[in-house]
């Protein structure tokens, strides 16, 4: 991106030593040196969207003030996380299916906009077309729509679970054009009914992951890299047909491994960036295919423990989406067994504990693996780590209520103020000598600092002190229209949750308390 906002400089000092090779006591953002775009953060509707959607009035708006809200209280609270981007899980139709789905709960069966005798209705999916009303009520403009199976009446076993069928796409061959034209009328039936426009479409999802052929779990197919790029080239054609401007992602890989190598999988489903944007893959490559942007879409599942492997993953990983000119985002993780450090997955946590480990991923992800977008799984869960939002409800789904976590705050401390548009900045790191320190904007076990620059001129620094200690900070920034910081605190004191703090002068002493995230927002 071409640099045009001047060479201010913005300065950032510590009066503590910070844990890493050396002591350092200076930050320096290098405006001279843009790095990625920001293009937003998410979140998705899967499963519990579809029951919360048609819930009471007041419980659904407090979901989606939550989620969506750019709003402030008249204290200057913020009322929401102000999400930028939201993923729509299309259905398959393993709801109408009921238990013959061979999926055991109804909160993971969808609704599929088709009809057996291949006619539309376009009321189906109420509950998430209603979310997705009001998250464009409230300022939101990038929705995606995500396939986990194509439609049950197209898939090789008549179902939406791939039941250990094996590691193909479980999707009839004479029906990749019928999928394509599902997918653009789709689109097309939300811009008509909801005045929704779809950004994008991704037609597979995890096809890489072996969970993906155990099953039945919940609907999902697997799929080789050559059926991947087939239905993407349908998808493709069909939209050109339609004049549909939707783009079509790929391919939601279940590990980072998965794009640059192979993982748990064979080569059929490894090496994603290569088979899809090297032109010598000439059977898989998508660079030339019309729609399809030069982006790679993977989850971050499985990578992020130890901290060696944190870091050092993610530097293949972007190290391959450079040499291949291909831009990534994060588009899907919660918290899964290996996830040891804070007791893997089970059992909900609306502490800081949960919170700071997906801070500290979400910084790797942008820092090492270059994400221009870092989405979450499930905008609203049940007795897991992978919602935002905790549900409580009857067991029909059809009455509850919701609550919020530290890790909802957590997150906006990132996705409330780091707004579409933003460009992150390299950060210049230097010990009390003047030493410069290598990667001295990422201590694990302390401070770890990324910095942007919003399309509207403002600076924001996002802080995650991981430590269990307080860090004095002082900070100025050569930038005359920046006057004043903005501080908001999220931690564990209960009111702390994106919490403005007093406004400091340039160089003026602040403290990043223990296990905290505080961002700073230029005033």
């Amino acid at each position: 991106m071409k640099h045009t906002f001047g060479a201010c400089a913005f300065a950032l000092l510590t009066s503590m030593a910070v844990q890493a090779r050396h002591s350092i006591t200076h930050f320096e953002i290098d405006t001279r040196c843009p790095l990625q775009t920001m293009d937003g953060f998410g979140a998705s509707d899967a499963w519990s969207i579809q029951h919360i959607g048609l819930w009471p009035d007041s419980v659904r708006r407090q979901a989606a003030d939550w989620l969506f809200s750019t709003r402030c209280d008249r204290k200057g609270r913020p009322l929401g996380i102000g999400l930028s981007i939201w993923r729509f899980n299309i259905g398959a139709g393993s709801r109408e299916q009921g238990k013959e789905s061979g999926i055991g709960s109804h909160w993971m069966r969808t609704e599929c906009f088709l009809r057996p005798d291949g006619s539309y209705d376009m009321t189906r999916q109420a509950g998430q077309r209603n979310f997705m009303r009001m998250a464009r009520e409230r300022g939101v403009k990038t929705f995606i729509g995500f396939f986990n199976s194509p439609p049950v009446y197209f898939t090789r076993n008549g179902l939406a679970t791939n039941t250990g069928r094996g590691g193909t796409l479980n999707l009839k061959d004479a029906c990749y054009d019928d999928f394509a034209r599902f997918a653009a009328n789709v689109v097309r039936g939300l811009e008509r009914h909801d005045s929704i426009s779809l950004a994008y479409v991704c037609p597979v999802n995890e096809p890489d992951g072996h969970w993906n052929w155990v099953g039945p779990k919940q609907e999902g197919s697997p799929a080789t890299n050559r059926e991947i790029a087939a239905l993407a080239r349908a998808f493709s054609r069909a939209f050109s047909e339609h004049d549909i401007d939707t783009r079509i992602l790929v391919n939601e890989s279940s590990d980072y491994r998965c794009m640059f190598a192979t993982h748990m999988t064979d080569w059929q489903r490894g090496y994603a960036i290569q088979s899809f944007f090297c032109p010598d893959s000439t059977e898989t490559y998508l660079g030339d295919t019309p729609g399809v942007p030069r982006l790679m879409a993977g989850h971050s599942y499985w990578t992020n423990t130890p901290l060696k492997a944190l870091r050092d993953i993610r530097v293949q990983l972007k190290d391959t989406l450079d040499k291949y000119k291909v831009k990534f985002w994060q588009t899907e993780t919660c918290i899964m067994s290996n996830d040891e450090e804070i007791g893997g997955g089970g059992g909900f946590d609306r502490t800081m504990k949960t919170a700071l480990y997906v801070a500290r991923i979400i910084h790797h992800d942008i820092v090492y693996a270059g994400a221009g977008s870092w989405q979450w799984w499930r905008a609203v869960g049940g007795d897991y780590k992978d919602g935002l939002l905790r549900e409580f409800s009857n067991s029909e789904g059809t009455e509850g209520r919701v609550t919020d976590s530290k890790l909802l705050w957590a997150f906006g401390n990132y996705s409330r103020f780091v707004r579409p548009g933003a460009v992150r900045m390299a950060i210049t790191a230097t010990d009390e000598r003047g030493n410069e320190v290598t990667e001295g904007d990422t201590d694990c076990s302390g401070l770890m600092c990324t910095a942007y620059r919003n399309a509207d001129g403002t600076w924001v620094m996002v802080v995650v002190n991981y430590a269990r200690e307080d860090k004095d900070m002082t900070f100025r920034v050569d930038d005359r229209n920046a006057k004043n910081w903005q501080p908001y605190l999220t931690s564990e004191q209960p009111e702390a949750n994106l919490l403005p703090l007093k406004r400091l002068r340039n160089g003026q002493k602040t403290v990043i308390p223990a296990r905290s995230v505080v961002t700073f927002v230029s005033r």
